[in-house]
């Protein structure tokens, strides 16, 4: 049964690529002349320079007053120019936050220095009521009545605030390691370092009491904390490793006629971690506890979370190197002995960027976020009995969390894929019990949405669109959800009269058959239907995120990068975030699927329905990791991809950084990687590579690009290289996208470009 599947599928996808040959040889490919191609470089800069004038206003940032009766905000108008609307809640009236002519004279007058109206240059902004307001100008403050608009040095600059945007819950960055302190909880005694080992030094005596022996310089206890009693000090044995460094030449530092050697820290995959060992000091006692654990060895000792009213049990988190296992161990104060409230293991990898904990020490629970049934979701945790329960649950991804109410038991959070036949990756806000009852969407509305909340949460924006759909913000009642009014509602003819074309979202099939792979269409703006036109693709396939655009989007590169005569391309391909765990999982130590076989699919799809697509012609750019990603294209499916541009790639997940390579590659690190290496693979070449990379690139190394360089060199492979001398990570700036942009023409549309050096450009 199984088999005749895939013998269907093989047929159906076998029929769509004939399909697709007949239709397209009744296209001819798009072919301009010099005259038209310096015209189309001018049109796309002129279409650029007219979108970018226009305001999208696809984020309204409020500012509130403390008592949540008002906000105001700052509105983008055309031409760069910009307004100030006020709300006041109570009345429900929208208006000017002032007259704007008036402030601006006034403020030029007080100063002495021009001012705009349509362009106030304030840097900062606050009303104490709806007729009076401070403003900074200059770094200077100023009282404003706006009954008559007179300024007045305002000698009290304290100001409410409240940033809308910061959710309640900040999601703590497994970097941040544990903050040791030193002084006791009754202040009567504190930890120093003496020699490398724990020394307690009474405050009022004066007297020290050395606690531990076999620390040194070398290999030094540190990271220590006090038991909550006092009674006990928690400390780790560290076992320090060196980060080796990476280096690089600024070549054209201004005023020196030598390059500029530069050098730092950088671990890559595979490199000696620092350990830390646990144990537990008695002061009283003077004895100490090996805690009954292996050391830490990824990431730093993290904090510790104290059972409620015990000073003998504490948890903390571990996660192995590697990325495939994550505990929440909890350690008894006298034992040293071990017990794991949350153990997950995987056979890929936990992600750990995205796991949420929230300690709850009142009741001993754990709020928790893991993939373990398939999805991400959020679990409640019984620290004693280390039941879990889930609170969310379903075919969906729990992408973050706004805040927890402890007194109501209740979770807020941001989700995608709930809502049936809409796009999985639009962003929603929801709130649901601890219990997994009582689900509220805060935004029902088709879209992907963005939330800010008053300082009380009585109230909230929610601004949401769509690529073709323009934002649109509604003011709502939290308790009940309900629009109370309509903010702002942006207008897509606006920019439709500039005869662009909006982007078009694209749904096919995956390698399976089954998944649907969302993805967007840029087409040129006078598309000719006669004609046939090459297919660009933009790629980014790093498994820490999903990448389509999901906001209003009338103006991008890839839209102007259309306008020359191309169709261009994004999706989302197996191996990218934010949809199940059996999506994400295809990248597990397989970055150079890159999710290929869907990409492949879903342009043979799109050019069943874009019957002027032609897929004889398709070319591929990225940057970082879409850089790597562009030239495995060209490696590992040169049937396909015939030209690349790839701008400060990670060729080799060997030369990258270590805690990006081996969360998604593993560790320790095996042949896979040497086997996925884009410099492994050089000699496998086919079709033309563009290569791009700063001199100063301190995110990826040069020498990842450079080395790429050498081995095609020695494969007597032909290539392009730019290396932009002071530039860092990037996908070479202006000057690079020109570069960009000609290599397509040239080896996609068979044109020269415009030639920028010569003195009579055609006209």
């Amino acid at each position: 049964m199984k088999t005749n599947s895939l013998f269907q599928k093989a047929i159906a996808l076998t029929f769509l690529s004939v399909s697709f040959s007949v239709v397209n040889a009744q296209k001819v490919p798009y072919a301009p002349n010099q005259l038209q191609v310096v015209n189309a470089y001018k049109k796309a800069s002129d279409l650029d320079s007219t979108l970018r004038n226009i305001p999208t206003n696809n984020e309204i940032i409020p500012f509130w007053k403390k008592d949540g009766s008002a906000f105001w905000y700052k509105k983008n108008l055309p031409n760069k120019n910009w307004e100030y609307i006020y709300v006041d809640l109570l009345s429900g009236q929208r208006k000017p936050a002032f007259d704007a002519v008036k402030l601006a004279e006034s403020i030029e007058k007080t100063t002495g220095k021009k001012q705009s109206s349509a362009r106030l240059q304030l840097s900062d902004l606050y009303f104490i009521d709806q007729n009076n307001i401070k403003v900074k100008v200059s770094n200077k403050w100023y009282g404003v009545n706006l009954n008559d608009y007179g300024l007045i040095n305002a000698t009290d600059t304290a100001t409410f605030k409240y940033n809308a945007k910061r959710p309640l819950q900040q999601k703590r960055s497994r970097w941040e390691w544990n903050r040791s302190i030193s002084k006791s909880p009754d202040g009567k005694n504190e930890i120093q370092i003496v020699g490398g080992n724990i020394v307690v030094k009474n405050l009022d005596s004066k007297v020290e009491t050395t606690l531990s022996t076999d620390g040194s310089v070398e290999k030094p206890y540190g990271n220590f904390e006090w038991s909550p009693d006092g009674k006990n000090i928690i400390a780790y044995k560290i076992d320090p490793k060196e980060t080796k460094k990476v280096y690089y030449v600024l070549s054209s530092v201004p005023g020196t006629t030598r390059g500029e050697l530069k050098s730092r820290e950088y671990a890559q995959p595979g490199d000696d971690f620092t350990t830390y060992q646990p144990y537990i000091f008695n002061v009283a006692t003077k004895t100490v506890i090996k805690v009954d654990v292996e050391p830490t060895d990824f990431f730093g000792p993290q904090p510790l979370h104290w059972r409620n009213n015990s000073s003998r049990y504490y948890t903390y988190e571990k996660a192995d190197r590697g990325h495939q296992r994550f505990r929440v161990i909890e350690v008894d104060v006298q034992t040293g002995k071990i017990r794991n409230v949350i153990d997950e293991k995987t056979k890929t990898f936990i992600y750990e960027s995205r796991i949420y904990t929230r300690y709850l020490p009142k009741t001993n629970e754990i709020l928790w976020s893991s993939e373990q049934d398939g999805w991400q979701h959020l679990y409640l945790v019984n620290e004693i009995t280390k039941k879990q329960q889930l609170i969310t649950r379903g075919n969906y991804v729990v992408r973050d969390i706004d805040s927890v109410d402890v007194v109501k038991r209740q979770v807020w959070f941001k989700a995608s894929g709930m809502n049936p036949g809409e796009d999985p990756y639009f962003i929603h806000y929801y709130r649901i019990g601890f219990d997994g009852k009582g689900l509220i969407n805060l935004t029902p509305e088709i879209g992907n949405h963005a939330l800010t909340f008053s300082p009380d949460r009585k109230y909230y924006l929610d601004t949401y669109s769509q690529v073709n759909v323009a934002p649109i913000t509604k003011l709502k009642l939290t308790a009940s959800t309900k629009a109370l009014q309509e903010i702002e509602h942006g207008d897509v003819q606006v920019f439709l009269n500039t005869g662009v074309k909006l982007p078009e979202v694209f749904v096919a099939k995956g390698r399976d058959g089954k998944t649907d792979i969302w993805g967007l269409v840029c087409l040129p703006s006078k598309i000719d239907s006669s004609k046939s036109y090459p297919v660009i693709e933009y790629i980014y396939a790093g498994p820490q995120d999903s990448f389509v655009p999901k906001n209003f989007l009338p103006f991008s590169e890839m839209q102007s990068m259309a306008e020359l005569g191309f169709i261009v391309v994004q999706m989302d391909g197996m191996g990218t975030a934010n949809r199940s765990k059996a999506f994400h999982d295809v990248c597990w130590q397989n970055l150079a699927d890159a999710g290929f076989a869907d990409r492949i699919l879903w342009m043979k799809a799109m050019a069943a329905k874009y019957q002027n697509a032609d897929l004889d012609k398709v070319g591929i750019y990225g940057t970082s990791a879409g850089g790597q990603n562009s030239t495995g294209a060209l490696l590992f499916h040169p049937e396909f991809y015939k030209a690349a541009v790839s701008a400060c790639g990670c060729h080799d997940n060997r030369i990258d950084k270590q805690w990006w390579n081996e969360q998604w590659m593993g560790y320790p690190v095996g042949p896979h990687y040497g086997e996925q290496s884009n410099i492994t693979n050089a000699a496998k070449l086919q079709g033309n590579l563009f290569l791009i990379v700063g001199e100063a690139d301190e995110n990826v190394p040069p020498e990842s690009t450079y080395r790429l360089a050498d081995a095609l060199i020695k494969a007597n492979k032909d290539f392009d290289i730019l290396s932009i001398p002071g530039m860092g990570h990037s996908d070479g700036g202006i000057y690079g996208r020109r570069r960009k942009r000609d290599f397509f023409v040239k080896h996609l549309l068979n044109a020269e470009p415009p030639n920028v050096n010569s003195v009579t450009q055609v006209k």
